[in-house]
């Protein structure tokens, strides 16, 4: 028998968000303190070791729990991946569809996420120009929840007009289902393509990673941790200043844009595109109505990253990126510049966390669950 403490001594709640310790096993455990139960599954880190990620729900300001762990064979798959063999993977959590993972390379320019279900049940992403789509969107290069950026050595890999770059699928590193959490590990090429005759060559432009984890919470406080690892396995990787990139990047459904009744909001107490586009802030926020029912969509940055806090490039017709390459656009002066330079065999390693929640960021608690995410609780195991 294992023991886990879990010791909150900050001046606020922590509610609802996983945690993690260092752990010696594997597979799925039970977690009991006669008041609370809850399960633990382990994941293995990029760096080899194991640890266990659990989420304990509330825990008032300035307690601490203790749990006995248990391993279990029998915890539910709860958080649950399902290929379907057209090319992307539907997560589900408790058996009803949260989320698509697209990544097939027909008629996709880059791997993306659509739809996903908020509040309600209701789909909170624009739906792309995919096949059997009759709407006429505007930025058809906006797809759901994506990754790309502007100029990488001179390739624009954010648009899809003539020359464009590419993000290719490779392969999938991890692909697990749990009691706790869902995770898609996958490998992609960002290429350009050359014309030789009648044959289109792909030219790699660098590797790419993108972890992909989804926990076990109620539809209208889902949560989805987002990680790219960008390499420079073919040299030198140039990330010219630009606003047209996101690390990561989001476009809501129309009935949620700002011009038609939704609002931004930012961790600086900014409020809508004047406040909030181009600023710096820990996290931002787009939230509206859709069918009736208040949703949100929130994007926190991790202290860690570079450039924190990022800057936003979030628009009233319902663009939402994470962007610190677009300096000179966004302080309006052009003799500060975002360029990046990833030295040959680097890499860049970025996490977002996507908090999707019923009502105004102020309704959905996002500053709260915003320092959950970046600055959790002590945890101890024994």
């Amino acid at each position: 028998m294992k023991s886990v403490t879990v010791n909150n001594g900050k001046n606020r709640s922590f509610s609802m968000t996983p945690l993690r310790t260092e752990w010696d096993g594997e597979g799925n455990y039970l977690l009991e303190n006669g008041k609370k139960t809850c399960y633990g599954q382990v994941e293995k880190g990029r760096d080899g070791k194991n640890r266990l990620v659990f989420m304990p729900g509330d825990i008032e300001p300035g307690s601490e729990l203790k749990f006995s762990a248990k391993k279990t064979y029998d915890a539910p798959g709860s958080v649950s991946l399902s290929d379907t063999g057209k090319g992307s993977v539907d997560i589900s959590v408790r058996g009803k569809l949260f989320a698509t993972y697209n990544y097939s390379t027909e008629n996709i320019v880059r791997p993306f996420i659509f739809p996903v279900f908020g509040p309600g049940n209701k789909s909170i992403l624009r739906t792309p120009p995919l096949p059997g789509n009759p709407e006429k969107v505007d930025h058809r290069h906006h797809r759901g929840i994506w990754v790309s950026h502007g100029d990488i050595n001179g390739i624009n890999n954010w648009s899809e007009e003539e020359g464009h770059g590419y993000t290719i699928h490779k392969d999938f590193r991890e692909m697990t289902s749990g009691p706790v959490f869902a995770r898609i590990h996958t490998l992609n090429d960002w290429v350009r393509f050359i014309e030789r005759g009648d044959v289109r060559h792909p030219i790699k432009l660098m590797e790419e990673e993108r972890i992909i984890t989804v926990y076990d919470l109620p539809e209208d406080s889902r949560i989805i941790d987002h990680r790219i690892i960008l390499r420079a396995t073919e040299g030198e990787a140039v990330f010219r200043d630009t606003k047209e990139s996101g690390l990561l990047s989001i476009r809501v459904t129309p009935s949620m844009e700002e011009r038609k009744g939704g609002l931004m909001a930012n961790s600086n107490g900014g409020r809508g595109e004047d406040e909030c586009w181009g600023q710096r802030a820990g996290w931002c926020d787009y939230s509206g109505q859709v069918d009736g029912v208040k949703c949100g969509i929130a994007v926190f940055d991790q202290p860690s990253n570079l450039r924190y806090p990022t800057w936003w490039h979030i628009r009233s017709y319902g663009l939402f990126t994470a962007n610190f390459f677009g300096v000179a656009d966004f302080t309006g002066n052009k003799k500060r510049s975002g360029t990046y330079i990833l030295p040959a065999y680097g890499e860049l390693d970025i996490e977002y966390r996507i908090y999707i929640h019923g009502g105004s960021a102020e309704e959905g608690r996002v500053s709260e669950r915003y320092l959950n995410f970046a600055y959790p609780p002590k945890v101890k195991a024994e």
